[in-house]
């Protein structure tokens, strides 16, 4: 379990398919020390297992995760190559301080960025999502995108779409992947886990 709270934004250093697994090396400035042969780390919203890794040659790690096709079809791991940074977060220990919300690392479904308006120092983006995920947003609820904890300011149906908008101060820009989303970049999106145990208790209810 996370907290949407990103420590590091690693690079893929490889990719490589082999008997339908797709194997990611990637690279970080974690300490060699924080890391143990099948721990859970949070790729840009995606929970991995470690099956290998070691000392980063300057300082750093590198460890190889292994994705299989329903991975790469529902989450955006499908498009990584190398060169691709992605937002980290080891998991989450009892005592340690959840500033964010409880994030699983299973994403619902892909959101695709529609807009970015500058306001001020921040930015507001405004996210399409499917129609079986607006049912869990609301406004100043939770949403994780791309591993990031962010506070819903905004949701609204435009030409056939559902949409939601999020505020993102500059810190956030800076420390994670967020500052270079473009229009039509598609990105990991995991709903508040009370909402989803809300809506189905209704859904349950009205049977």
């Amino acid at each position: 379990m996370f907290t949407g709270l990103v420590t590091d934004v690693g690079r893929v250093k490889s990719v490589e398919d082999s008997n339908g697994i797709r194997r990611v090396r990637v690279e970080s400035a974690y300490p060699v020390s924080a890391l143990q042969m099948g721990a859970s780390v949070q790729h840009s919203g995606v929970c991995l297992t470690l099956v290998e890794f070691g000392d980063k040659p300057g300082g750093g790690s590198w460890w190889v995760v292994e994705a299989i096709p329903e991975t790469l079809s529902r989450t955006t791991l499908g498009n990584w190559l190398a060169g691709t940074r992605m937002n980290l977060e080891l998991s989450l220990k009892l005592g340690d301080e959840l500033g964010g919300h409880l994030v699983y690392g299973h994403v619902d479904g892909l959101g695709i960025v529609r807009s970015i308006k500058q306001d001020g120092d921040s930015r507001r983006i405004r996210v399409e999502v499917a129609e079986p995920l607006a049912k869990f947003l609301a406004e100043k609820g939770s949403i994780c995108i791309d591993g990031v904890s962010l506070t819903v300011s905004a949701v609204g149906h435009d030409d056939g779409a559902d949409w939601f908008e999020v505020a993102i101060i500059p810190h956030t820009l800076q420390v994670t992947t967020l500052g270079t989303f473009t229009p039509g970049d598609r990105c990991n999106l995991e709903v508040d886990m009370l909402a989803r145990y809300v809506v189905r208790m209704l859904e349950w209810q009205s049977k």
